[in-house]
């Protein structure tokens, strides 16, 4: 029996021996069964990319110096307004904003403002009566802001129901009440802001209150991403997200034809419209026009162009036409010469009333000669002198702004050329509108002050100028005087009211009321387009424009209102075929 357990045993012991050595693997092991989880997928953001020129700022909507492509964009997309242009030209109340808005009393002229309760910053602040009043203030004292003649009527404004109601009071009746507080800024943030109104939105918006909202902002690399406002009170935006891209003319027609972006807006040349044009059937164009015109001013305070018949001479200097070719390049602005000194040509109504023959519509040497020895000048080995003292002026464009740069360097050779010494300057806009162009004005001269030591006057100056909106606007803006003006102390220096320097007492009676509606615009421009020219202060040259390219794989573009461009319909834009 211990001989049958030992056998046994052995036999164990080799079957362990055999498993060792075998190749055969152990059995697996089982693991316990795990409860499966599926990731949820991420969603894409849709997105509609636009072509642009650039995105650098500034961005204020109410600068000249920030009048660009981009800040029209950011304006419409960002900020609330109180009244939006409509397709046909007219205005109605943005009730995204308002609750209404509506003329409370006569006498005096006061308009109540009501605004929704859920309308707010997108820092939870809501949008209220100081937005109002902050918007009145910088427009009626700060330099260089677009439209401030209305502004500058307002004698009260105040504050109701907890700033949700709005009363302004004006100094006199103002038809054109319904151009105001477009694009207002939110003053909570920016009223005690270091830099002030001078650096108000310079290179972003602290706040916004509009249906998109800034994700990122990137200047170098040339791209804005903008995203849905998720604190937005009204219509939510069909598409999550809105680039502005910044590419040159063969970028834009690449990205068109392959889709990589949805439209572009371009200030195009005649070779770039060629190329857009071949895309045929791919894309849609359209001509936008902008509320700006390209404007060489001969600015009356500068002492060298104080003497009327030296701002004549220049300007019979001038090849006006040649100015032009070169500043609109063959683009969209080359069908939209600016004859007239007050319509621009996308204006309803418009009609040239620049003299037919002599200047400015083009270059008389011989009458220039003339009117240049009538003030004293002679021309010597060459060159203008009078009393030994050569005819020198400068000339500024607002840095490397197109199409103004290109303008003012032609407008440079044809004066060198004819014998005027001339110091060509390129401040930084801002600089040139808010500071150059603002020199306190003395008995008729600009001055040089404490603030503007080392500051160089500006004689002539090739600059954007506001056109559209309320007609007696633009008039009173571009060449009236500050309320009071033509009868203050002239041993005090001001500020002057537009960007030429330009006040003259025996017109301004006129422009006053036509701003009032005492006197219709068109009565009005009748006697005075024929004295504006033969001031030879404002030259218009031609009304800026843009190309729109609507590419396919989007819906809802479109041209927009006149002069407004396309992006007040963006919460409408999604992607798919047009």
């Amino acid at each position: 029996m211990r001989d049958k357990r030992k056998a046994t045993l052995i036999l164990a012991l080799a079957a362990v021996v055999l498993t060792a050595c075998s190749n055969t693997p152990p059995p697996p092991v089982v693991a316990s069964p795990v409860a499966s989880t599926s990731a949820t997928p991420v969603k894409t953001p849709s997105q509609i990319v636009v072509g642009v020129d650039d995105v650098l700022g500034g961005y204020n909507p109410h600068n000249l110096a920030d009048s660009s492509q981009v800040t029209s964009a950011l304006s419409q997309l960002l900020l609330p307004s109180v009244f939006r242009q409509k397709d046909d030209g007219t205005t109605e109340l943005d009730k995204s904003l308002m609750k209404s808005a509506s003329v409370l009393s006569q006498q005096p002229f006061t308009v109540a403002y009501d605004i929704r309760q859920e309308a707010a910053w997108s820092d939870g602040a809501p949008v209220a009566a100081e937005d109002f009043a902050y918007l009145r203030e910088a427009m009626r004292d700060q330099p260089g802001v677009i439209a401030p003649a209305g502004y500058r009527l307002i004698s009260d404004i105040q504050s109701r129901e907890g700033g949700k109601r709005v009363e302004v009071t004006f100094s006199t009746p103002y038809p054109g009440w319904q151009t105001l507080f477009s694009d207002l800024l939110p003053a909570h943030l920016l009223k005690d802001a270091p830099d002030g109104w001078k650096g108000a939105l310079a290179t972003a918006f602290p706040a916004v209150a509009g249906p998109f909202s800034i994700k990122s902002l990137d200047q170098a690399r040339g791209e804005i991403v903008l995203e849905r406002n998720e604190r937005y009170w009204d219509k939510v935006a069909a598409v999550d997200r809105v680039i502005l891209r910044r590419a040159d003319q063969q970028s834009l027609v690449t990205a068109l034809r392959s889709g990589n972006d949805q439209f572009a807006l371009t200030r195009t040349d005649a070779n770039g419209l060629g190329q857009l044009a071949a895309l045929g059937t791919a894309v849609q164009l359209h001509t936008v026009a902008r509320p700006m015109v390209a404007d060489v001013l001969l600015r009356p305070v500068s002492p060298a162009l104080a003497d009327p018949q030296v701002r004549a001479g220049i300007v019979a200097l001038l090849d006006r036409p040649k100015l032009i070719t070169g500043g609109v390049a063959g683009g969209p602005s080359a069908t939209l010469h600016a004859d007239s000194q007050v319509r621009a040509p996308s204006v309803t109504g418009y009609a040239p009333t620049i003299p037919s023959a002599g200047p400015p519509s083009a270059p008389d040497p011989a009458k220039a000669e003339q009117l240049l020895k009538a003030a004293g000048y002679s021309k010597d080995a060459g060159t203008w002198r009078k009393n030994g003292k050569t005819l020198s002026l400068v000339v500024a464009s607002p840095g490397k702004q197109e199409p103004y740069a290109t303008i003012a360097k032609e407008l440079t050779r044809q004066l060198i050329a004819a014998g005027i010494e001339v110091n060509a300057i390129t401040p930084q806009p801002r600089d040139l509108f808010g500071t150059q162009l603002a020199m306190p004005v003395l008995d008729g001269q600009a001055q040089s002050t404490p603030d503007t030591a080392g500051t160089v006057g500006v004689d002539i100056a090739v600059v954007p100028q506001a056109t559209g909106g309320d007609l007696p606007s633009v008039l009173a803006s571009t060449f009236g005087c500050r309320p009071g003006q033509p009868t203050t102390d002239k041993t005090k220096p001001v500020i002057p009211a537009n960007a030429a320097g330009f006040c003259d007492a025996s017109l301004q009676s006129t422009i006053d009321s036509t701003l009032t509606g005492a006197t219709p615009i068109a009565e009005a421009l009748s006697t005075l387009e024929p004295e504006l020219w033969r001031q030879n202060v404002v030259i218009p040259l031609f009304q800026l424009a843009d190309t729109l390219a609507i590419g396919s794989g989007i819906s809802g573009v479109t041209a927009g209102p006149p002069m407004v461009g396309p992006f007040g319909s963006a919460v409408n834009w999604t992607r798919g075929p047009k």
